[in-house]
């Protein structure tokens, strides 16, 4: 017969079938009130924090020059 030659620690992949356990896990414990809460203010102030760090930083990521940050100089006027 053919022999497998797989190395001793993977050995048991192919038994693996084998020993399937029918324990299943205990259900999860349902959230209170107050963890949903807290869950969901935790989401609105993530949330609140990029969209205000986005509004704060579009006028830095604008190209070009607005008309209020142009300045000209006395100087030129004159001539």
């Amino acid at each position: 017969m053919f022999r497998r030659r797989e190395a001793v620690p993977f050995a048991f992949v192919a038994e693996a079938d084998h020993f399937r356990s029918n324990v299943t896990p205990p259900p999860r414990e349902r959230l209170g009130a107050s963890q949903i809460v807290g869950r969901v203010l935790l989401g609105l102030t993530v949330t609140a924090g990029l969209v205000g760090s986005v509004v704060f930083g579009m006028p830095s990521l604008q190209a070009g020059e607005s008309a209020t940050h142009q300045q000209q100089s006395e100087a030129s006027d004159n001539r």
